[in-house]
């Protein structure tokens, strides 16, 4: 069954740091000239040793901490976690051929209901929420138009997707051959690292005879899963799956799989930023220490 899709809309809400810090700050600045200026003179021949070491570490030390150590790692650390679950959003994009069943899976993946009639797909966009390992994770499902005349429109969105899911037709050999003719090569030539899954689909047709019928009239057959995987390795896939979108058959199987190969993609990247962010600091130091030691 799949997952239940919770569909909202946050707005995130960044409290003002500068307001609260400079508010704070102008209770820090008005009353210590009047406590230095107009008391002290008066205050200083008789009750002085008294009133100056006792209210001048009150002013100078107890709320100066407070402004520096506590207001600003709150306003700093909390809004971030938030900030980042919001952009943690994964983008799963399915292309395609037409006709192979991409708006299908979709479909039957949200709704747990399946398209009777096929309608021409422009560019659609599913959002919706899922559990992944107990934590939630916000994913937006891009169905895409299989079409020549959608090329230009449908490439924008390639270099901003985190996994493809690439589908073609078990009984569709077309379909299968345009996976390294056409898709594999526009793909990479604007997303070069996004993990694919490729996905077999309508595999339900296997069984229909009428389908195996034709297909024997053209002098075709149908994609085996054996080929299929081939083509896996060799255009170096996350994963393959074959699935059902009206039987729901590995349906779930496959868009789990796009999802941890997004998310373990996204951990890969952010450890090389942290790891070049090291080096770069490093190399920085050293920069500077051999600057110093020369002159």
């Amino acid at each position: 069954m799949p997952p239940q899709m919770d569909y909202y809309c946050e707005e995130s809400r960044v409290p003002s740091s500068c307001g609260l810090m400079s508010q704070e700050a102008g209770l820090e600045r008005e009353p210590a000239p009047g406590l230095e200026r107009e008391p002290a003179p008066g205050l200083e021949r008789e009750p002085a040793p008294g009133l100056e070491r006792e209210p001048a570490p009150g002013l100078e030390r107890e709320p100066a901490p407070g402004l520096e150590r506590e207001p600003a790692p709150g306003l700093e650390r909390e809004p971030a976690p938030g900030l980042e679950r919001e952009s943690a959003a994964i983008s799963c994009m399915l292309v395609g051929d037409g006709a192979v069943g991409k708006t299908s899976m979709i479909v039957s993946y949200t709704s747990n209901g399946y398209p009777t009639e096929y309608k021409q797909t422009g560019f659609d966009v599913f959002s919706g929420q899922v559990q992944v390992e107990g934590a939630p994770v916000r994913i937006q499902l891009l169905d895409t138009a299989g079409q020549e005349v959608f090329d230009d429109f449908r490439s924008l969105s390639y270099s901003q997707t985190d996994v493809f899911l690439l589908c073609f037709s078990v009984v569709n050999p077309t379909s299968f051959h345009n996976v390294t003719n056409k898709w594999i090569p526009e793909i990479r030539a604007c997303n070069p690292s996004a993990p694919i899954i490729l996905v077999g689909t309508q595999s339900d047709l296997l069984l229909d005879v009428n389908v195996l019928i034709n297909l024997d009239h053209r002098g075709v057959k149908p994609v085996l899963t054996t080929r299929a995987r081939s083509m896996a390795v060799k255009i170096r896939a996350a994963d393959y799956v074959e699935c059902s979108s009206l039987t729901q058959k590995n349906l779930k199987e496959a868009f789990d799989a796009a999802i941890f190969a997004a998310i373990k993609h996204k951990v890969r990247k952010e450890k090389k930023r942290q790891l070049s962010d090291r080096r770069s600091k490093a190399f920085s130091k050293c920069s500077w220490k051999k600057l110093f030691c020369f002159i």
